[in-house]
Parts: C-alpha cells; structure tokens; sequence
C-alpha cells in the first residue's frame, strides 16, 4: 500500500496524517479528476447560451440577456459562504456530494427549458452546485497539500477546472454548430454529472483531519484562531489587510469574467465571427488561464504572491483593452490570451495567499468568504457590462470594466503586504510539546526517538522515548509502521533533533517531526523542572 493511501486512512488508525502532495497522491488526484468536471459544467454555457437567449428565446437587452450570469454569481457566491462554515463545521466530503446531487436537474433543465425563466432556474442549481463542489475541492487541496506547495496546489486545481470549462465549450460550440443549440451539447452534462457523483461518494475522502493536524504543528502557532464566523467575515471583507485586498481583487478578477461569459460572445457575433469562431474564442481564454496555473502557482511558491497578483490584474486590464481596440479573429485571440495569462496569474496565487494568511481552524470559513466577494464579481460584471452597453454600447462596457480591472491592482500594490513570508523557511515542522502530550494522551499511535547519547538519555527523558543515538537512526533502528508519527527528541530541541528528522524524510518517512524546546521543554511542561520525571 502506497503511502497516499495509508494517510487517507490515518483518521481511522489514530495516526497523523501526512502533509504534502505527494504523501497524498492519490486523493489529490482525484480531487483533480472530480474539479476537472466541476469545471465542464460551467463550460457548457460558455460558448451558446447568450445564442440561445437571443435566437430561441429574442431576448434584445443585453441586460437580460446576461440576467443567466447574475442568478449563476449570487447564488454560488452565497452558497460559497456556507459551504466553508458547513466544511469547518461537518467536514469536507458531505458538502462535495450534496454539490454534485444539487447539479443532478442543470443538463435536463437546459435541454428541455420551455422559457428563459426555466433558464434561469437551471442556473440557479447550476450556482448552488458550483458553489458547494468547486470550494470543497479547493479547501480539499489546500489540506492535503499543506504550507510547502499550496501555490503549486491551487495551480493544479485552477488548471483542472479551468481547461475543462475551455474543452467543454469548445465541444458544446461544435456540437451547437452540427446539431443545432438544443438539446444535444448539453448531453455532455449527463455524463459530467454522473462521473464527478460517482467519484465523490465512492472514491474521495474526508480530508479534515488534516487541518487539525497542521493547525497542530509550530507554523501555525503565530496564526489567530478565531472562533466567530462573523469576526471571519469582518477580517476577510474589511479590517485585514492583506485578507480585504484579496477579497476585492477576487470580486474583480470575476466581474471581468461575468464580461467576458456574458458579453464577449456578443461582442465577437457583432463583427461577423461565425459560432465555430466564437466557440474558439470562448475556449482560448479558459485554455491559457488553465494552462498557465501550472505554472503560476509554483511560482508563487518561489517569488511570493503579491507580484502575480498585481501584475495579473494589469495583464488582464490589458487583454480588455486589446479585444475593446481588435476588429477581427486574431485581434480577439491575442486579447483572450492576455486575459488568460493575466487570470492564470491572479486565480491561484490569491487562493494560495488566502491559506498563507489564516489558521487552519478557520481556513475553510475564510475561503467561503473569499469566494462569496469573489464570485458576486459574476454578477456586478455581467449588471456593469448589460446596462452599460444598453445605454453606451459594447465597447464603452470593455473599457469601464478593463478601469475597474487597473484600479483593483493598483489597490493590491498600495494595500497588501507579501504573504508568503509569513511561511516558515524550515522544512521539516518541530510539534508543540502540548501538543504531543495530547497526542500521548488520546492514545494516538506515534514513535518518540531520543536522538542523543545514552549517557544523556539516562540523564532525563521522556516517558516512552527510545533511546537511537543520530549516527544509528535508520528505517530499522526506528521501527515505525508507514504513516505512523515518529518525533524525534533531543535536549533543547532544535539540532540533533532537527538533523534527525530530516535524515529520516531523507529515507522516506514522511510523517516525521522533531519536538520543539526538546527533553528539556517536555520535563518542564509535564513536572516544572527538566530535573523531575527522571528515567532509570
């Protein structure tokens, strides 16, 4: 059995659960697979639903006709909100499944809608499954993946998500193109519905247990537990910092997203592009922006997230500006591949700079904050760029939104301060002595290795501890079973215990962690003098 698939099963076992991608391989892919279809039922509107409204149901305002974006943003912002305090509160897996049951009628409705109401109504499901499935994936991740790779975590997710929306818009503009709009292209949402249910109920699970392990650990001791939701809501809208900044460049990363959903398929109808062109066009933004997390969100790992974000906010600014100024196809392309680039930029690194920044006890309620200002960006895009091009036309609503777009960043750049500092430069976590003691005293199943002479040990030790001096640590000489917890110990903590540590990670153990403050820290705890608690 792999290692994946002992940390999956550590809640059950009693052991901690491993950190990081790799140790989690498994389920992280998984979680990639199902956000891979998440994503594809957001696609199959992209590219025809603005034909629909106009060409079956005549709908002429441009406000209505983006009246779909509207309903889709509000209730997935809302339904985001409760997803992160329902995953603190109940775990992450119910509210995934639940997501997926609610997208069960959003093809059928599509399909066979007898009025643009109808429309509407599908989209409301469509808001409250997104929601719930695309924030448990997100917060599913950031667990897994812990502090070292969560850049590189949410580029991975965003890339799944986002060139599914890209492949399903694409396949749906086709199948419109052959078929005509209805009801064929939305047959692919059947079969998107059916897998990413069945992978969730069956396959993927519950990843809360290791929040609370990595809230446990000493990186996260500098951060704030909070236990009000609406002191959370407070921090993350307004009063914090580096939390608001984020919140504000979401809601218009999106609004311009609600634009280009909405009003771009318009726009490209206007200058004579044929539905295959526009399908294309429809698919080349998500592509990149999909594309080029892979890349972005590792990067935010090495140079920090405030630089991405700023620069992808100007980026897209730009990529608004070059569609507003194009008059044909490739015009339109380069302008959808700077607003892909710019959002491959932003999307990762702000979700990434979210988790630098908050406890894990309260990171899903956080998210659900953050996506609740983000994804209303949906709806105030789609009401700026209706009533705006009603009363001024397309190209002034580019313009206004491509501003908005400009000053965001700009906010992001005098506002916000680096997050990814505040991480921690070690790679291997010491854990609390308070901690262990709990651990120890829950019965949880771990190891404890005194790493220091036996001249030393014999002097004072920790009840348990065996005694495997830092030249003899090896797999045998430990004896841990895979997944179990092994803590390394020394006098004061830090060096030997530390170098004992990473020798172990070295050979493959990774659920490895030195005691913080050492022998010395755990007799005072325990006894209040080192001297006390002395072993034969």
């Amino acid at each position: 059995m792999s290692s994946s698939d002992h940390s999956a099963d550590d809640s059950a076992k009693g052991t901690a659960p491993e950190l990081g991608i790799r140790a989690n391989l498994a389920q992280f892919s998984l979680l990639i697979l199902v956000n891979a279809f998440v994503g594809a039922m957001v696609g199959l509107e992209r590219s025809i639903l603005p034909a629909i409204a106009e060409q079956e149901f005549l709908l002429a305002a441009r406000t209505a006709v983006l009246s779909f974006i509207v309903v889709f943003g509000v209730t997935k912002a809302i339904t985001n909100y409760f997803a992160g305090r329902f995953s603190d509160a109940y775990g992450r897996k119910i509210i995934l499944v639940a997501g997926w049951v609610t997208a069960i009628p959003v093809p059928f409705l599509l399909m066979w809608a007898p009025s643009w109401t109808w429309i509407l109504v599908a989209n409301a499901f469509l808001g409250i499954s997104q929601g719930m499935t695309w924030s448990t994936t997100v917060i599913m991740k950031i667990d897994l993946a812990g502090p070292k790779m969560r850049g590189f975590a949410m580029g991975i997710n965003e890339f799944s998500g986002y060139i599914a929306v890209a492949l399903a818009a694409l396949g749906t503009g086709y199948i419109a193109s052959v078929y005509g709009l209805r009801p064929q292209p939305f047959y692919l949402g059947v079969a998107f519905v059916v897998a990413g249910l069945l992978i969730s109920v069956f396959l993927v699970r519950e990843t809360q247990h290791h929040a609370h392990h990595e809230g446990s650990l000493a990186h996260a001791a500098g951060k704030e537990r909070i236990s009000s939701q609406g002191e959370i809501f407070r921090k993350t809208s307004f009063t914090d910092r580096n939390l608001s900044s984020i919140s504000q460049a979401g809601l218009v990363n999106n609004l311009n997203d609600g634009m280009a959903w909405g009003l771009f398929p318009l726009f490209f109808a206007i200058a004579g592009m044929s539905l295959k062109q526009i399908a294309w066009l429809a698919a080349i933004y998500p592509a990149v922006w999909g594309l080029g997390q892979l890349y972005t969100g590792a990067l935010s790992d090495r140079i920090g997230r405030k630089v991405l974000i700023v620069g992808g906010m100007w980026v897209q600014a730009g990529g608004i500006v070059v569609i507003a100024l194009a008059n044909g196809f490739t015009g339109f392309a380069s302008g959808a591949v700077l607003l892909g680039a710019g959002t491959a930029m932003v999307y990762p690194t702000l979700l990434a700079a979210i988790g630098d920044t908050t406890h894990p006890s309260w990171r899903a309620s956080a998210v659900g904050v953050y996506r609740l200002w983000r994804d209303l960006g949906y709806a105030a895009g789609a009401i700026i760029a209706g009533v705006v091009a009603d009363l001024l036309g397309m190209n002034a609503s580019l313009w206004i939104i491509a501003a908005l777009t400009f000053t965001s960043g700009l906010i992001v750049a005098t506002r916000m301060r680096e997050t990814r500092e505040q991480m921690p430069d070690s790679t291997v976590d010491c854990i609390a002595v308070d901690d262990l003691d709990r651990r120890m005293h829950n019965g949880e199943s771990l190891v404890i290795i005194d790493v220091r002479t036996a001249a030393e040990y014999a002097g004072g030790h920790i009840d348990g501890a065996r005694n495997v001096p830092l030249d003899e640590l090896a797999r045998s000489t430990v004896g841990a079973r895979p997944g179990e917890l092994v803590v390394t110990v020394c006098g004061k903590g830090g060096g030997r215990s530390e170098q004992g540590a990473e020798k172990l990670r070295a050979l493959g153990m990774e659920a490895v962690r030195s005691l913080c403050g050492g022998t010395d820290a755990w007799l005072a705890h325990k006894y209040g003098s080192k001297q006390t608690g002395i072993q034969p």
